[in-house]
């Protein structure tokens, strides 16, 4: 991760006016770097390597305040814990695997086109949407019983 890209996060908060305390910008820079969707319990566990006195409390009161400034997005994979991503300069949507509940983002403009399509069929113009699948692998035995 370069330095630009750590610091995108905590650019927005400062961009939005928002006092940065050292344990935030901790928290927007794990934002930041993570390839993943993390929860909240794993943000505080690689916040807490960097700042061992960083509170759990601490991250969750952070985290809700950038999701309510527009700087990170939560997303709920229907495993009962809000997992959350830096707002992305592009759209992309979400694989979920139900077995080791990775996250794959991907693109697909046959997909786009398609809800577009189907917006207008049905009357509207389409403004924002999200979309989510939820998969096994295609070798997974329990999945073919």
């Amino acid at each position: 991760m370069t330095a630009p890209q750590a610091n995108i996060i905590e650019a927005q908060c400062v961009a939005k006016g928002m006092r940065m305390t050292e344990q935030r910008r901790v928290i927007a820079r794990v934002l930041a770097g993570s390839d993943d969707h993390p929860d909240v319990e794993e943000l505080y566990r690689r916040c807490a390597e960097i700042d061992p006195n960083i509170s759990i409390s601490t991250v969750y009161r952070t985290v809700k305040l950038f999701e309510d400034s527009g700087i990170i997005e939560r997303h709920d994979f229907r495993e009962g814990r809000a997992r959350y991503e830096q707002i992305p300069d592009s759209h992309h949507d979400h694989l979920i695997n139900l077995r080791t509940g990775e996250v794959i983002e991907f693109q697909s403009e046959e997909i786009e086109r398609l809800q577009a399509e189907i917006a207008r069929r049905l009357g509207y113009r389409l403004v924002d949407h999200r979309l989510e699948l939820y998969a096994v692998p295609l070798d997974d035995e329990a999945a073919k019983s």
